[in-house]
């Protein structure tokens, strides 16, 4: 099992990344990892690291303002579109980048195409729910418009991961709405609902942003501007809460006293929101494996990454796929 890592991509890179692939190779001694990217800045990095750990030289970096397309094709030699090449020519068996996601994107579309009877491809991450488990988000940001079939096809490939690497027996499938009545919404969330009733899947109805997080669904569907608005207002939400109770928790000698009582009760909560353990957003729908991590990805969050892409790639998530989108294609059509 080989894995690509674009090591030049992220807020955080070169460090974070060779970090996270240092611990990963330790932890992992069967899977080979392959840093992308400037061996002059790498190869420092790597005393004392495990043997299967290697690098691949890359001679340019595609910036995180750069526009997707254009910096794909101008940059043959950029760590991020080494990388999938190498996914495409089978000399890795996936991809992670922190770095520009609307490049990772093109690259993979591109690059390595699309599984047979996918239209669309979906960034597909997974969000922290109260309970730990996590819940999958398709789409949140590949496609910003989408057809009802666009959302049975994220529903099915969204249903695959949750079972084969999140370990789901039958997952539940949520579309996302503005209520949970069948009648609520537009056209598109009101064609797709029918699509999803009349499925195999495990639909289990309209669910509201509201209830995502106390995990009344483990896949949620919808169109990339709807997910990407969702996902983006959660980070918001989050990161402005846990600066509002630090700085009231310092405010006084008494505050500060507080804290240090409910620490314990603190940690856990924010290992169980923690970004960094549910790994990145896979580009599910494309042939090859291609994982986005979230741009400040520290070693942590490199490291879940690579243990998500192992397990991805170990369950042939998209073999599974391409057969269930013929299966249910059948069905639609029969």
């Amino acid at each position: 099992m080989i894995i690509a890592i674009d090591a030049m991509g992220g807020d955080l890179a070169p460090n974070s990344n060779v970090e996270g692939a240092i611990a990963a190779a330790r932890e992992m001694s069967e899977a080979r990892l392959v840093l992308v990217g400037d061996e002059a800045r790498l190869r420092p990095l790597l005393v004392g690291a495990p043997q299967n750990i290697e690098i691949r030289h890359a001679g340019e970096v595609i910036a995180t303002e750069e526009e997707p397309v254009k910096a794909v094709r101008r940059k043959r030699d950029s760590s991020l579109v080494v990388g999938v090449t190498m996914v495409k020519n089978g000399e890795a068996d996936a991809i992670i980048s922190a770095g520009n996601t609307g490049a990772l994107m093109t690259a993979g579309l591109l690059i390595t195409g699309r599984i047979p009877g996918i239209d669309r491809p979906a960034l597909s991450p997974i969000i922290p729910s109260v309970d730990g488990a996590g819940v999958m988000i398709l789409d949140a940001g590949a496609n910003m418009d989408a057809h009802p079939e666009h959302l049975l096809q994220y529903a099915v490939m969204g249903s695959i991961y949750a079972e084969k690497v999140m370990g789901v027996p039958r997952p539940r499938i949520g579309l996302l709405n503005v209520g949970t009545e069948e009648k609520k919404g537009n056209e598109l969330t009101k064609t797709a609902y029918g699509l999803l009733t009349n499925s195999s899947l495990n639909f289990v109805g309209n669910v509201e942003g509201r209830d995502i997080m106390e995990h009344v669904c483990d896949v949620v569907v919808c169109d990339g501007f709807s997910g990407n608005i969702l996902i983006k207002t959660m980070e918001g939400m989050a990161k402005t809460l846990m600066g509002a109770l630090k700085e009231e928790f310092m405010r006084s000698l008494t505050s500060q006293l507080g804290a240090m009582m409910l620490r314990s009760g603190f940690k856990r909560i924010k290992t169980q929101m923690d970004y960094t353990e549910h790994g990145g957003a896979l580009l599910m729908g494309v042939q090859g494996t291609c994982i986005k991590a979230h741009g400040s990805s520290n070693a942590r969050a490199i490291q879940r990454t690579i243990e998500q892409a192992c397990k991805f790639i170990a369950q042939d998530v998209n073999g599974l796929i391409a057969h269930e989108i013929q299966k249910e294609s059948g069905d639609l059509h029969a």
